[in-house]
């Protein structure tokens, strides 16, 4: 069989012709990142306003039938907002919960936002009570089995309930209703979260302060698939509270707790 000369060159050009505007872009490119670095506190800000404004408008803005095209869009804008470290750290997180009024109030279903709505708004933004407040809103919209593993929103929310507000109370309830979902599902995964939620929430109803509660909220936030931030951060928290983090062969963490008893401490 014989390839025609078509064939070859029509392919080659079509790379010849990405890879000289793919080179073409690289002074722009470069312009951008060292103007990033130029950019004076005051512009970033009027930046994160003018943000914030097209978020609000987005929210009440009329979907026409795409409502789940504009959460995963409005998602990939908040991982680039959340992922721009540089600016991050000079304008802080604030506008993480905006993000998600606008994600989950036109896609509640969309179940992997949950978690980067508890970590960009709890851990980063400081604001345990919004994320709670659309957890909640969210959690109107949902059942045992729609979406699939819903139960982690429970988890989430007792997560977020126990170590950022101190509400053990209110966590042991988050935890039983995820038990309570995770016992519908037959999958091994499902019955491993219906087993240690039911624990985190026998552990919380006999002594709601106990470190070891914590400890094992921390190190649902570390099991999660986190960012290197929030890793370290967990990581940090479990070694404060008297944990030892190993990573293992297989590159999963193993918490390894003192002989002291942190059940009663």
């Amino acid at each position: 069989m014989f390839i025609s000369r078509e064939d070859i060159t029509t392919p080659l050009v079509a790379c010849l012709c990405i890879l000289g505007i793919s080179l073409s872009q690289l002074p722009r490119l470069q312009k951008l990142l060292i103007s990033k670095e130029n950019t004076s506190l005051e512009s970033l800000q009027k930046n994160q306003e003018k943000e914030n404004l097209r978020l609000n408008l987005l929210e009440n803005f009329p979907s026409f039938s795409y409502k789940n095209v504009i959460a995963d869009w409005t998602y990939i804008d908040f991982l680039q907002y959340f992922g721009d470290n540089e600016v991050r750290n000079k304008t802080g997180y604030s506008l993480s919960p905006e993000y998600f009024e606008v994600i989950l109030g036109r896609d509640p279903r969309f179940l992997a936002a949950y978690l980067g709505l508890s970590i960009s708004t709890s851990l980063y933004a400081g604001m345990p009570e919004k994320t709670i407040g659309l957890i909640e809103n969210g959690l109107k919209f949902l059942s045992p089995t729609v979406p699939n593993k819903s139960y982690y929103v429970w988890r989430y929310k007792g997560t977020d309930e126990l170590l950022f507000l101190g509400k053990s109370q209110a966590a042991k309830e988050s935890f039983l209703q995820a038990a309570n979902w995770a016992n519908v599902q037959t999958d091994q995964e499902s019955k491993n979260v219906a087993f240690l939620s039911a624990k985190t929430a026998e552990f919380l109803s006999k002594n709601p302060d106990s470190k070891f509660a914590r400890i094992a909220g921390w190190t649902m936030v570390l099991q999660n698939n986190v960012d290197e931030k929030t890793r370290k951060r967990a990581i940090r928290e479990i070694e404060n509270l008297g944990g030892k983090v190993v990573i293992n062969a297989e590159g999963f963490p193993v918490i390894n707790l003192p002989e002291k008893d942190y059940r009663n401490s």
